[in-house]
């Protein structure tokens, strides 16, 4: 089948490069002129583990393309998908310029019967504004189907070719069998195609996020009153994630979620429930994650004081969770920022994501290349990204490289005792 995905961030990319591995022509289709010709070159302009060698491979075999010309891409293509930024609006609603701007350019360039696929996280009953574009702008016969996504950064490939489930909206029955159809060679396990109506798909996505962030900012309140009450959160997890009922993911304990989706979904939920249907838990969430973006800089101060000059800290990791190189709403920036506003100084490595911040902090901070020589000479040492290689450091010689052996380990990835015992001073 011949498919264009306007495009090409996570979502946009990853869905155009999976469609094209099961045997698609797809044409990825972006207004930057700059990331099309980096993907022309075989260069992904995110990391994502596996992407960048399949898109080599698809687009060596011919089955992947990218452009800057929606026009020409609409006219091949049977289907389109809409995956572009919905990024936050001044109310916390999500902005659909992007959304709508795509519609009436799919619009403009249709010939005859299309099927225009959703993939955006939008609000509720963008499905009907997009018909209404469309409409404006041709006679032409066309279908609008909404198919949420539901990957997660540093997985999104392994999350596309196995779905848990496919999520389809829409009352088309025939573009619901063409969409079906394109998703097949991906559920060959079992998993299931759920058809629902339009609107109900929609809010599946932001049920899920919403879900999910509930369940860190749980923990991590749980977190605040067991260190008050003298309980290991880390025990009380375990005790509780055994119950299948609540289960074992999405309950650790750390400095607050992040990235493109929690952050903005959660507020876009607040925005949309308004005072009709007032999202009282969700903006419960969001506060319990806001105050926990803060609280490793809070037991800073409570070490050292106030007043941060003169001293240096280490930080390891810098993307919002490992194995993607994301920093949009990443709790490291809460925390340098902070650190940065006291006088501090800061020396931070990340195994991807240091490009992306050297966009936020430029030369305001350092920028090691490997982790350990981020440590000479400072007061401490911060983990705030949960990467594997921090999970089994020598920690005799981060005692010889710090000027004071003390850890505030944002991401519970150590044995208070253990770390204890070796004379660390460890939060």
């Amino acid at each position: 089948m011949n498919l264009a995905v306007v495009g090409t961030g996570y979502v946009g990319l990853v869905a155009g490069t999976c469609f094209a591995e099961s045997g698609n022509d797809v044409t990825c289709v972006d207004i930057d002129e700059r990331k099309i010709s980096m993907l022309k070159k075989g260069t992904v302009p995110i990391y994502e583990p596996g992407l960048e060698e399949m898109v080599r491979r698809n687009a060596a075999e011919q089955r992947l393309s990218f452009t800057t010309d929606l026009d020409g891409a609409v006219k091949k293509s049977s289907v389109i998908f809409i995956a572009v930024g919905t990024p936050q609006g001044p109310n916390g609603d999500a902005n659909l310029d992007h959304v709508r701007a795509t519609a009436m350019g799919i619009a403009k360039a249709m010939d005859s019967f299309r099927i225009i696929v959703t993939k955006s996280t939008v609000p509720v009953g963008t499905a009907d504004r997009i018909r209404q574009w469309i409409t404006e702008e041709t006679s032409h016969p066309f279908a609008v189907i909404s198919n949420p996504e539901f990957l997660k950064e540093g997985a999104a490939v392994e999350d596309f070719m196995k779905p848990d489930r496919v999520v389809l909206g829409g009352d088309n029955s025939e573009a619901l069998e063409a969409v079906k159809e394109l998703y097949e060679p991906f559920v060959r396990t079992g998993n299931p195609i759920l058809v629902m109506d339009s609107r109900s798909a929609e809010m599946s996505k932001y049920a899920a996020n919403a879900m999910l962030a509930t369940k860190i900012s749980f923990i991590n309140e749980i977190s605040r009153l067991c260190e008050t009450k003298g309980a290991d959160v880390g025990e009380v997890r375990r005790a509780i994630a055994l119950d299948r009922r609540i289960g074992p993911h999405f309950i650790f304990p750390g400095v607050g979620y992040g990235g493109s989706c929690f952050p903005k979904d959660i507020r876009a939920m607040i925005s949309m429930g308004g005072d009709e249907a007032e999202m009282v838990l969700l903006k419960a969430v969001e506060q319990v994650n806001q105050r926990q973006k803060g609280i490793l800089v809070e037991k800073v101060n409570r070490h050292f004081g106030a007043d941060l000059s003169g001293l240096t800290f280490a930080v390891w990791g810098l993307a919002f969770k490992p194995r993607t190189d994301d920093m949009r709403d990443a709790p490291s920036i809460t925390v340098i920022e902070a650190l940065l506003e006291a006088g501090a100084k800061v020396h931070a490595f990340d195994p991807e994501a240091t490009n992306e911040a050297k966009k936020i902090f430029g030369e305001r901070i350092q920028y090691a290349s490997r982790n350990y020589e981020a440590l000479p000479g400072a007061a401490a040492l911060l983990v705030l990204t949960e990467w594997n290689e921090f999970r089994r450091p020598d920690f005799l010689r981060i005692k010889q490289l710090l000027k004071q052996p003390v850890i505030f380990d944002g991401r519970e990835l150590y044995v208070p005792l253990d770390i204890r015992k070796l004379g660390f001073q460890y939060y």
